[in-house]
């Protein structure tokens, strides 16, 4: 008989937890053992699916329901014999991935001496189909990861999104699909003001007076972690890249990309009198050294 599991001490829950306990603690908890945060991690691999396991369970009225009455270890699902297994109305194809304990008590197991009729007096099963959809997030929210909430048919699903996740991810939510399948999320960035992924490096732009660019000095930049200090050198031209080492999107192996500042030297919109004097002071100036000196 497959090795029991108590759903609600995976979560750190009491059985007479809330919905909304049982959203908060698979929140937390799943984005502790994310699979993302976590690479080349095995244990928090397995934890995860351990959680998603029991969230899936617990999450849903009709299965909490069905493990309370059966699910313990003295519990005994109807028909059940020798080996335990239920028909019910859950495809056990689609929890595959699950334990072997979530399998006999969900996964239609027949049990022993019982014909494969499908007439035999059992409960039709579904037919449950994973569905995909897409998941626009904001650069920022991307980086920062967290915790979003996304509506299918009416119903309010909390999503985990790891810290960094990147456009093109696929998330596997259990058993949240409109049919009771899978949804899987592939997750969009949304176009930034400011930052543009390239790859892991991010890019902006910054831009900056033109005496400050002639001169040098110090330019405030935007970075996803806020505003920094940067060193111009003297005679920056406009389109120049200059790297901000370590500032970009966080990678696989805890390091991190770097961020890419291109310069765009701008003029004021408006002078003042002083400024045109000045100008024209620059302007006399540049003109009086194209003059060929004089015998």
């Amino acid at each position: 008989m497959a090795a029991y599991k108590d759903y609600y001490e995976i979560l750190g829950l009491s059985k007479t937890a809330t919905q909304q306990e049982i959203k908060s603690a698979f929140r937390k908890l799943a984005a502790k053992y994310h699979p993302d945060r976590n690479p080349n991690d095995s244990s928090a691999e397995e934890k995860f699916k351990e959680l998603n396991e029991a969230y899936t369970v617990l999450s849903d009225t009709e299965k909490r329901k069905f493990y309370d009455q059966y699910g313990t270890t003295d519990g005994r699902p109807p028909f059940a014999t020798g080996g335990g297994g239920v028909y019910t109305q859950f495809d056990p194809e689609e929890f595959s991935g699950f334990s072997d304990f979530f399998q006999s008590l969900f996964g239609g197991a027949r049990p022993a001496g019982v014909r494969s009729d499908p007439f035999a007096g059992f409960q039709q099963r579904s037919v449950q189909q994973s569905a995909e959809a897409t998941l626009a997030v904001d650069v920022t929210a991307a980086y920062q990861g967290g915790n979003t909430t996304i509506t299918v048919n009416g119903r309010r699903i909390d999503v985990a999104l790891p810290k960094g996740i990147k456009e093109g991810t696929k998330l596997r939510l259990r058993g949240q699909a409109p049919s009771g399948g899978d949804l899987i999320l592939l997750i969009e960035l949304k176009k930034h003001p400011v930052f543009m992924l390239d790859g892991d490096n991010v890019r902006v732009r910054v831009d900056v007076p033109d005496y400050l660019a002639v001169l040098g000095g110090t330019v405030r930049v935007p970075t996803l972690d806020g505003e920094v200090e940067m060193r111009m050198p003297e005679g920056t031209q406009s389109g120049r890249v200059l790297r901000l080492r370590g500032k970009g999107w966080p990678t696989r192996d805890g390091r991190r990309g770097d961020e890419l500042a291109e310069i765009r030297i701008v003029i004021p919109d408006k002078l003042t009198e002083e400024q045109r004097d000045l100008y024209q002071k620059l302007a006399d100036f540049a003109l009086k050294q194209k003059k060929p000196a004089t015998s």
